[in-house]
């Protein structure tokens, strides 16, 4: 028996690889299937069978695309229905890899369809489960995603509660929990950076698992909820519904253009030129109105909370030997329109003559002395509203990166405004946006309140995370 755990740390998304006696499955595979495809191959093993926890909001799987190469069968839990053919299996329903034994538990909480797989060995002991959405290591799914109807929140952390009591909890201590996600994902609230742990231990661990009454487990999973990402709606629909082949998308997207070519197709397409270098090297020298995403971040989740259109045409400026990379990367969260990426990158962009934009970025003692000659500057901290309320600069007015499509009306395009986040990651993105916006005077503060901590600017009072979600 071999469970191999592909975790991607951008998306925070865990796949895994079983194998057993020459017979192979995927669990909520990403979109490029290659790896996948290679693996069983290079191990003298077919792909049996795809197992999807459930419809994931948070980036598009490989399921279809998989299927249709490898001849595995999708299955799915009860409830689910899709456009493309699945199995989909009944609570209890047991599947064969090799000497091992796949049970389909049906845990209904984060969604109506999701599914735990419970792996017996060729010994018949319970050896592992996964647990997609329904169980994290220190965190449960969020129940807000699959509201309809008369359906709430509430109703389905009341659903997801009856699972983990009826189905996880009751199973042995010594089984081994392998999630869907890991610190960083939307999906959650409270996740752990480990990606594996025993069930025994989450129960003396994982607040979800230790309270005591339903009440109170609806009362702390629905508590201090942010709203979704604005794609995983649409994530959930391609995942339903099938999507075109990632073949597709590379062939679109993998086009080089020459920096006339480049700029005429901008213009003629209305594409979006995400340029996908990283932040301090973005802001030296740019393509005007260009937008900057770095690959060296949380991307993928960072160009699905901002582009509101999944089928926007884009335009990629990026390091040399990095549009392959990107164009994956952004068909994991459901962007396939890629149209071309810029020959020679931005070299080849300034060697062509081609007017640059620059973006003013200061360190975290020159921020402290411009504070200190005008203490009536403007300063967006662009952070999450928790890491803002957690600890703050006393002058800076909480502006999240998340919701700048709500606040960028607010800008006045004849005043300077300093950003900064925790790291200068966001903070790029945000200068970037309001550049292209027509915001001329934006300052990055590099490094971001990692760097501006070491200075003696006033802060607010640290106050934990855990204690703001009790208030």
């Amino acid at each position: 028996m071999k469970i191999e755990q592909i975790y991607t740390g951008c998306l925070a998304e865990a796949a895994y690889y079983i194998e057993s006696n020459g017979e192979a499955a995927i669990i909520d595979p990403l979109r490029e299937v290659e790896p996948y495809l290679m693996k069983a191959s290079q191990n003298g093993a077919k792909i049996k069978y795809i197992f999807e926890t459930h419809f994931h909001a948070d980036f598009v799987s490989g399921h279809v695309d998989l299927a249709e190469k490898s001849g595995a069968t999708i299955v799915y839990g009860p409830t689910a229905t899709t456009s493309f053919e699945a199995h989909i299996a009944t609570d209890g329903e047991q599947f064969k890899i090799g000497e091992v034994t796949i049970t389909a538990l049906h845990t209904p909480g984060h969604t109506l369809e999701s599914t735990t797989y419970l792996l017996t060995d060729a010994q018949g002991r319970n050896h592992c489960i996964f647990t997609g959405d329904t169980l994290f290591i220190g965190d449960v799914g969020r129940p807000d995603l699959a509201q309809k109807g008369t359906l709430t929140m509430n109703d389905l952390a009341g659903l997801l509660y009856d699972s983990l009591n009826d189905k996880i909890k009751p199973l042995a201590d010594e089984v081994i929990v392998y999630p869907g996600h890991g610190a960083g994902s939307a999906c959650g609230k409270n996740m752990s950076k480990e990606t594996f742990d025993t069930l025994g231990h989450q129960k003396q661990v994982n607040y979800a698992l230790k309270a005591e009454t339903k009440e109170q487990f609806i009362k702390e999973v629905t508590d201090g909820i942010l709203p979704p990402p604005q794609y995983f709606a649409k994530n959930a629909a391609m995942n339903k519904g099938g999507y075109e082949s990632i073949d597709e998308v590379y062939q679109k997207g993998l086009k080089s253009l020459l920096p006339q070519a480049f700029e005429d197709l901008a213009n003629q397409s209305g594409a979006l030129m995400l340029d996908t270098r990283d932040p301090q090297v973005f802001a030296q020298a740019f393509v005007p109105n260009s937008i900057n995403i770095g690959l060296n971040g949380q991307f993928a989740p960072w160009v699905g909370a901002l582009i509101p259109d999944l089928k926007q045409n884009i335009l990629l400026i990026t390091d040399e030997g990095k549009a392959e990379e990107a164009i994956t990367r952004l068909a994991r969260v459901g962007y396939d329109n890629t149209i071309g990426y810029l020959e020679g990158g931005i070299q080849a962009w300034k060697d062509a003559g081609k007017q640059t934009d620059q973006v003013t970025s200061i360190s975290a003692v020159e921020f402290e002395q411009a504070y200190e000659e005008d203490q009536s500057i403007l300063a967006l901290d662009v952070r999450k509203p928790g890491e803002y309320e957690s600890e703050h600069l006393e002058f800076t007015h909480s502006r999240p990166l998340d919701y700048i499509n709500d606040w960028t009306h607010e800008i006045e395009d004849n005043k300077t405004y300093y950003i900064h986040c925790a790291g200068g990651y966001r903070s790029m993105i945000a200068a970037s946006i309001l550049k292209a916006r027509g915001i001329d005077k934006v300052v990055d503060v590099a490094g971001g309140y990692g760097a501006i901590k070491n200075t003696s600017l006033k802060r607010t009072d640290f106050v934990c995370p855990s204690k703001l979600a009790k208030a």
